[in-house]
């Protein structure tokens, strides 16, 4: 399992099994590293509607012709796009051809912006994902929930992927909290200093959860680690 950071909160994940984005806003992203037409996939894994997240998903669906999995109510906004799409909903999973998948909760909003209005986009969520016999776990835009432990007991995770930037989700504080309950193998911070409102020390992150003994890998934009 070959994790891809493309920044801000947009992941390339590459299996044996296939090829899996997240939350891929790229254009217009200051720190990207990769343009829109240039990634490939097998899916799209969006998890709320807000424009830094869903991004490019329905352009990139349509130029690779692959589903764009979400909850039930952007699916059917994607899809009204012209977009392929996977409608699921918190709680459930399903087992594609690139591995399983299931929607979990996230603390956060969920809108679009559609010719000056604002549409209600559905519950935002996070996604565990299971491939080549490995777990990992994308929380997507959230606050700290104490349901995180339940996710660190129910799976294995081997790596999780958080935002610490603050404001709209969670800061480094309770992402350290999170990386306790979650007892992932392995955690690497996302959703930071894109934008000032955002502006995170990694550092300071890494250095928490390596004093609980918690592996910390920072990725700057364009950078790997494999799982």
């Amino acid at each position: 399992m070959k994790l891809t950071f493309l920044g801000h909160a947009c992941f390339h994940l590459k299996t044996e099994q296939g090829e899996l984005l997240f939350d891929p806003y790229l254009t217009g992203n200051p720190l990207a590293t990769q343009a829109a037409q240039d990634v490939t996939a097998d899916a799209i894994l969006v998890s709320h509607g807000h424009g830094d997240h869903l991004g490019d998903a329905i352009a990139i669906s349509k130029r690779l012709d692959i589903p764009i999995v979400t909850n039930f109510e952007l699916a059917l906004y994607c899809e009204k796009q012209g977009a392929k799409t996977h409608a699921m909903h918190i709680g459930g999973d399903y087992t594609f051809p690139f591995g399983w998948v299931k929607l979990t909760p996230a603390w956060h909003g969920s809108s679009v912006e559609h010719d000056g209005e604002i549409i209600y986009a559905g519950q935002p969520c996070g996604f565990v994902v299971r491939a080549d016999g490995k777990t990992a776990y994308f929380a997507g835009d959230t606050g700290l929930f104490g349901d995180m432990q339940l996710l660190g007991d129910m799976y294995d995770i081997d790596v999780a992927m958080l935002p610490i930037g603050g404001n709209f989700v969670m800061g480094v504080e309770d992402a350290v909290r999170a990386a306790k309950m979650l007892r992932a193998s392995t955690v690497v911070p996302m959703h930071y200093n894109t934008f000032e409102l955002i502006r995170q020390d990694p550092e300071e992150f890494a250095r928490r959860l390596e004093a609980l003994r918690i592996n910390c890998r920072i990725l700057n934009p364009g950078e790997a680690t494999e799982v």
